[in-house]
């Protein structure tokens, strides 16, 4: 793999000037194209065993590149609030927006990269290479344009730099010894790095490996290719816009038809367990900050269908300092920059946290399918992306509910009068409550289909029969005291 990699190319220094020139010219151009236009990001992957080369490349581009339109990010060791999240939290905040370029120094491969060499573990080099094409498949079906640089430098020059460094008083100590231990593992590491290379070199995101031995080939060639990669997306058309879609009938019974909407509960018997369950999940919470595991609750459900009254019921028994309420509503301008999952990404409680949704990353596959604001492609892509979101979530031990709750038609409509006719209430109904009404049918079939798809072995989904608030909010306590027992442990000692 790394043959054409070890030719010696080198590249005189007059013929240099006049081409490094021309190309700084056209990527500098090409770049406020990326900034005028913005219609997807650059994102800038630079890896490789040759260090120097690496941070070399990486000091030209933030030369030859308008550096306000430029983010760079070097990634070195986890912090602690990233090892308090997924792995993939700490990449998916960096992303760069629409119009704007992000370099990775290090990035996601770094860590495969590293625990390959060092236990030799293939099963784990294989799920990760799986992690990492599954997350630039996401970024590269947005649109994102990633070009990923592998910085090889052959085992002679190695030994060559070695010995020039020895000879350096002033280089330190922990740089020598790190480049040594490179050179210990180099057979090793090279055939680590093929494997890996060779797994996530897509037809979508490829890798392209340059040559370390002379500088200035190095510096044209990584200048090129990103200037060449970055002028072929900006002559593609974009895709066109989307229009809304047409109305549905409903057409059969439905995974909600089953629902049994008569269960109701008695208020006696409503007060006394809701001070029950508010008391064990107290208990619960204390739980949860002591082992230091974190939680997020995502409610979705029909307009008036009662997420607020079930969320006011649940925070009493919460502490204040270790929870955080997030009505989702349409996407700030920031937002819309980045992938749909972006902002829901950013948001993934630390240890020992819970992060309460009134509405969620599902609008994806709600409202803007319903409505248009998301394209055929995207939102049904949405499922696989939402899944692998989830799984990431439960796979590093975050306690996630999922409730949808229920109401029918009728009861709907008995609400939104109620609402207009209370003074302390008309303020929740507004004219797109009602304009979303009249797409009943559409909705129904997005939220059936949103639950077949969606409910996972890992994250299922809770569907709570409504039209008794009281009788959905006890179902709802319930459900996450159970939920939050069996990932805790029991115990019969209360928390207040």
């Amino acid at each position: 793999m790394f043959e054409t990699a070890e030719l010696g190319r080198k590249i005189p220094k007059d013929e240099y000037a006049k081409q490094a020139q021309l190309v700084r010219a056209d990527l500098l151009q090409a770049q406020m194209k990326l900034k005028d236009r913005a219609e997807f990001p650059l994102i800038i992957v630079l890896s490789g065993d040759d260090r120097v080369g690496l941070a070399d490349s990486l000091t030209m581009l933030t030369e030859w590149m308008d550096a306000r339109f430029l983010q760079v990010h070097a990634l070195d060791r986890e912090t602690d609030e990233e090892r308090e999240r997924p792995e993939y939290w700490r990449f998916w905040r960096i992303l760069p927006p629409r119009g704007r370029a992000g370099v990775v120094f290090g990035s996601w491969y770094r860590a495969t990269i590293q625990r390959g060499v060092r236990d030799g573990d293939a099963a784990h080099i294989d799920a990760a290479c799986v992690r990492i094409n599954a997350f630039e498949k996401e970024l590269a079906d947005d649109g994102a344009l990633i070009v990923k640089l592998w910085y090889h430098l052959p085992k002679s020059e190695r030994r060559k730099r070695l010995r020039e460094m020895e000879k350096d008083q002033k280089l330190r100590r922990r740089v020598l010894r790190e480049e040594k231990d490179i050179l210990r593992l180099y057979d090793e590491g090279t055939k680590v790095v093929e494997r890996v290379l060779r797994e996530t070199s897509t037809g979508e995101t490829p890798w392209t490996i340059v040559e370390g031995t002379d500088w200035r080939w190095r510096n044209l060639q990584t200048a090129t290719v990103i200037r060449d990669e970055l002028k072929r997306r900006l002559a593609r058309k974009p895709p066109a816009k989307t229009k809304p879609p047409k109305r549905v009938r409903k057409n059969g019974r439905t995974i909600l038809d089953t629902l049994d909407m008569t269960k109701t509960i008695e208020r006696p018997a409503y007060e006394k367990q809701l001070v029950a369950h508010q008391d064990r999940l107290n208990g619960l919470m204390e739980r949860l900050v002591k082992q230091r595991r974190s939680a997020i609750l995502v409610f979705e459900g029909w307009d008036a269908a009662g997420k607020g009254g079930i969320i006011r019921r649940i925070v009493p028994a919460l502490d204040a300092r270790h929870y955080h309420v997030i009505p989702v509503s349409a996407p700030t301008d920031e937002e819309r920059a980045h992938h749909s999952l972006w902002r829901f990404w950013r948001n993934v409680p630390s240890a020992g946290r819970v992060t309460i949704y009134d509405r969620s990353w599902y609008g994806r596959v709600l409202v803007e399918r319903v409505e248009g604001f998301a394209a055929e492609h995207e939102w049904k892509r949405a499922y696989r992306e939402i899944n692998d979101f989830e799984e990431q979530l439960c796979d590093f031990g975050i306690i996630l509910l999922k409730f949808w709750l229920h109401i029918d038609k009728a009861e709907q409509l008995r609400r939104f009068k109620e609402r207009e006719h209370t003074s302390y209430k008309n303020f929740k109904i507004t004219p797109e409550d009602w304009r979303n009404r009249e797409k009943w049918d559409d909705y129904e079939l997005a939220a059936n289909e949103m639950l077949e798809r969606t409910s996972t072995e890992f994250a299922p989904w809770h569907l709570l029969e409504a039209r008794d608030k009281k009788y959905a909010r006890i179902k709802a306590l319930r459900l996450m005291v159970e939920a939050f027992e069996a990932a805790l442990g029991k115990s019969g000692k209360s928390g207040r």
